[in-house]
């Protein structure tokens, strides 16, 4: 029999049994008795109706169904006639859920998916130790990237990989298409595609003649670019894209949201690598490789160490060099998952934030249970009554957790759309550093997990009054059932439990919100470097060999765009450098040697450096400590002059102004390069990193790369400009228009302020504070609530003791102090676990602190304070009402 037939069989049971007790009754009758008498005999004789119903439905073997879409059905009627406790329950059921099932969602997407790519658990990301190497690990976080030399050696040679390759990304100039426009590029090499496995979605990959050098010059468009510039036009394939001044014929469209590892793009640009004419350097170039199948990672470490020897022994640097000079930096292969790249250093954090939301909810579900437990006292004496008539401890217990899982189940279906809202936000608002963050959704893993915590939720706020109620003594007489007399100290038990566990996992919460907040205080007390952020726009622009040839007109092309942003009205300074504070993704870094220094091994150590004009500090605000800035002579006139920083100058010379005067250089045989200039310390990886000893090159100088002296200045340069109109509209149009003014084909790119800059580097952290922040007010809230509620109960449970006490002559005020004195013991214990419970779990958010301790004194006095404040609240509105019964009326009453 199926399910949607029960109800027609039992109505056709009821009608059944009803016939057979009208034909007892009219067969009583026929006997002569009386009609009264004949249907109390008919009754008696035809035994307990509800009773033969309950048999007849064991035999048809749904009588467990029945039961409990009876028991819902009763649990429905029940929350529809209490609306206001059912909304209270429904919307912090929402709340909680709906925020565990959004962090879920992030973690799911981020953490768990696999990378959208076939097989990515083969995917590898190519990365290199180089212990040796002194200052690498200052500025490359993951490690030595690759050379290209080292891609073709390792593509060659390898026995472990199924396929490999090397990208790089940049920027490009596209005209032709409406106005000139700056482009995000990735350059790839052959075997990137075929490594990631993901077909065009139309036309085709890059083949063995796009990579070729000498080759036709091509290039494939993102998914977003060819919607938003062409319409999703599918004729857009072999149409001729201006690309830095060169044609390049559109040979596919990769699908939407593909990327190389978490990078996005316009355009995939093909490297056209010449091995003719590489060189051992260049460890610019990111790798990425597919294992064969049944290849480990450690087996390729193993397999690609092998080849270390082999590159040195295939390529130089150029004659006169030595091409085992690298030997000194001991490279090894240090691969890792693509997956572990991607995600970065988010993890740690993505999971505080989940156990964070996590005891948001069990606070939740405490209070819920509070809730509960008080309302099943209202209920005592329905209870006894079903208990005296039969009904046993289980069927009340099923009833009463039946009741809760409906209101977690219906709590949870709201929490569904205000997830979905949650995460909507979060992907347009999120942080730009959070990996996947286009990807993050509300799938049916995501729903799923809210069914299941729903489900986990309603059994463990349920099962409390459940047990509490299905354990006592419910077949009580109705008399007694009515009694209002003072409930003993087991009553109160359970709800004196969940408070402290309330109370506990509140504070918690409270020292990791805390925390949190202490340490965004100490990034903001960082200086980074330059002053006032929000005044300084900063945009790039790039200058390709196409464009302009003449490296000497690209300097003096850069010079005129600078003199014509200084006279827009409101620009009080304005210089150009190869790369910004906080945004340098590539930094330049290489051997820098101070005259008359000895190093071991004779090797100077790495060390970070950049390209700036005159006026770059003055426009970013950061302070000369000793000696001058550059001038445009100084740059014409190629003078071997060069700035650096507070800390490498005191690195090297002890003193900033000692450093006045004396020389570095960047190769052996080139000439040394006076210091003319110091200036203060700069946070070039963001805040919450130490400033790195930098040496800042003049804009225009002889390349030191080139085996014939040649001009190479920078062509892709960031402006930085000092205005109040930073940030405008009607600026940023005054902008373009000056640089159109000197060239036409040169679009504006990264149009940020410093302030979005600074702002970026403090991402994950202020994501973090926000969540934590979030969740301990809702904690603080949650307890608040729940300690007022239990005060406010146990007044109300001893209105009668209270109006005795009175009359027989208590002081007020001692008797507000006895419930606000419960309160405060309460939380006192539960603040005494909590902050033993703080003192192992902060432990975990070590690596998100900045300039405290986990177990850092002010959090952990501050925040036991805050609780007991809150308590002291909570607990004394409920004592005044109690301080202000009338004995009379009450005794009265009774």
């Amino acid at each position: 029999m199926s399910w949607w037939q029960i109800r027609q069989r039992n109505a056709d049971l009821e009608r059944e049994l009803r016939s057979d007790l009208d034909l007892e009754e009219e067969e009583q009758r026929e006997s002569g008795r009386s009609p009264q008498e004949a249907h109390y005999a008919a009754r008696r004789a035809f035994g307990n109706e509800a009773l033969l119903q309950d048999q007849t439905h064991d035999t048809w073997g749904w009588s467990p169904l029945e039961r409990l879409l009876q028991d819902l059905r009763y649990a429905f009627r029940r929350m529809a006639r209490t609306p206001a406790f059912t909304v209270t329950v429904l919307l912090t059921l929402a709340i909680g859920i709906g925020a565990n099932t959004a962090v879920f969602s992030v973690i799911n997407r981020v953490l768990l998916r696999p990378l959208p790519y076939p097989d990515s658990d083969r995917l590898v990301a190519l990365w290199l130790n180089a212990p040796g190497a002194g200052g690498l690990a200052s500025f490359s976080s993951g490690g030595l990237r690759l050379s290209p030399s080292m891609y073709f050696t390792f593509q060659r040679h390898n026995q472990s990989f199924q396929s490999l390759g090397i990208w790089i990304n940049g920027t490009a100039n596209v005209t032709g298409v409406a106005r000139p426009e700056q482009v995000h590029t990735v350059d790839i090499s052959d075997g990137i595609l075929q490594t990631l496995e993901v077909p065009a979605i139309a036309g085709r990959w890059f083949s063995a003649p796009d990579q070729d050098p000498r080759g036709a010059k091509s290039v494939i468009l993102s998914y977003g670019y060819w919607q938003r510039r062409f319409g999703g036009d599918r004729s857009v394939i072999g149409r001729v894209l201006q690309v830095d001044s060169q044609p390049r014929t559109i040979v596919g469209v990769m699908p939407r949201n593909f990327r190389i590892a978490d990078q996005q793009y316009d355009l995939l640009l093909p490297l056209a690598l010449d091995p003719v004419h590489e060189v051992l350097a260049g460890f610019g170039f990111n790798g990425i490789g597919r294992l064969k199948s049944g290849v480990s990672i450690a087996h390729a470490d193993a397999d690609i160490a092998r080849l270390i020897p082999v590159w040195m022994d295939s390529w130089t640097n150029g004659p006169g060099t030595d091409p085992h000079y690298y030997r000194i930096w001991r490279i090894a292969p240090a691969f890792i998952p693509l997956k572990q790249q991607v995600i970065g250093n988010v993890r740690s954090s993505l999971w505080i934030v989940m156990a964070t939301v996590g005891l948001v909810m069990l606070i939740a579900c405490a209070n819920i249970a509070n809730l509960l437990l008080v309302r099943a006292d209202s209920r005592q004496q329905e209870l006894s009554i079903r208990a005296a008539l039969g009904a046993g401890r289980g069927r009340i217990a099923r009833e009463l957790l039946v009741e809760s899982i409906a209101l977690a189940l219906s709590g949870g279906l709201l929490s569904i759309a205000l997830a979905s809202g949650c995460l909507r936000l979060l992907v347009a608002f999120g942080p730009a550093n959070l990996p996947r963050l286009s990807e993050i959704t509300l799938d049916a893993r995501s729903l799923a997990f809210t069914f299941l915590l729903a489900v986990f939720s309603g059994l463990f706020f349920g099962a409390i009054p459940a047990w509490r109620y299905a354990r006592s003594q419910l077949s009580l007489t109705l008399g007694s059932a009515m009694r209002t007399a003072t409930a003993g100290r087991t009553h109160h038990r359970s709800r004196k439990i969940l408070i402290v566990a309330q109370t506990a996992m509140a504070l918690v919460l409270l020292v990791c919100a805390v925390l949190m907040i202490r340490s965004f205080a100490a990034l903001r007390d960082v200086d980074p470097g330059f002053s006032d952020p929000a005044h300084i726009q900063t945009v790039s622009i790039s200058i390709p060999d196409q464009l302009i040839a003449d490296p000497v007109l690209v300097t003096r092309t850069e010079n005129s765009i600078a003199d014509r942003i200084a006279a827009i009205p409101g620009v009080t300074s304005v210089g150009f450098a190869r790369a910004v504070p906080m945004d340098n993704d590539d930094p330049n870094w290489d051997e820098i040697a101070v005259e008359g220094k000895v190093y071991p091994s004779n090797e100077p150590p790495l060390r970070l450096f950049n390209y700036v004009s005159p006026g770059f500090f003055g426009a970013m605000g950061t302070r000369f400590v000793a000696g001058r800035d550059y001038t445009w002579d100084d740059l014409y006139g190629l003078h071997n002059y060069v700035i650096v920083s507070e800390g490498y100058a005191r690195e090297n010379w002890g003193l900033a102004a000692a450093a006045i005067g004396k020389r570095v250089r960047q190769f052996k045989g080139q000439p040394w390069k006076e210091v003319i200039g110091v200036v203060a310390d700069v946070r070039d990886h963001g805040v919450d990193e130490p400033a790195p000893p930098t040496v800042y090159w003049p804009a225009m100088l002889v390349s030191p790369y080139n085996r014939t002296p040649t001009i190479d200045p920078p062509r892709d340069v960031t402006f930085t400009i000092r205005s109040d109109h930073a940030g405008t509209q009607e600026f940023l149009s005054q902008l373009q228009q000056a640089v159109w003014s000197v060239n036409g084909n040169l679009p504006l790119a990264d149009v940020r302020t410093m302030q979005d800059l600074y702002s970026q580097s403090l991402a994950r952290t202020s994501f973090t504070l926000v969540m934590l922040a979030i969740a301990g007010i809702m904690a603080l809230a949650l307890s608040i609530i729940g300690i007022y509620g239990v005060i406010a109960y146990a007044v109300s449970q001893r209105t009668r003791e209270i109006g005795i006490r009175l009359a027989l002559g208590a002081q007020r005020g001692r008797l507000s102090w006895m419930f606000v004195r419960n309160a405060l013991v309460l939380t006192g214990i539960g603040m005494a676990i909590g902050l033993a419970a703080a003192a192992l779990v902060t432990q975990a958010m070590r690596s998100l602190l900045f300039g405290i301790t986990p177990l850092d004194p002010v959090s952990y006095l501050t925040v036991p304070c805050i609780l007991a404040a809150a308590a002291l609240l909570a607990s004394y509105l409920p004592a005044r009402r109690a301080a202000s019964v009338d004995p009379v009326q009450t005794l009265r009453s009774e």
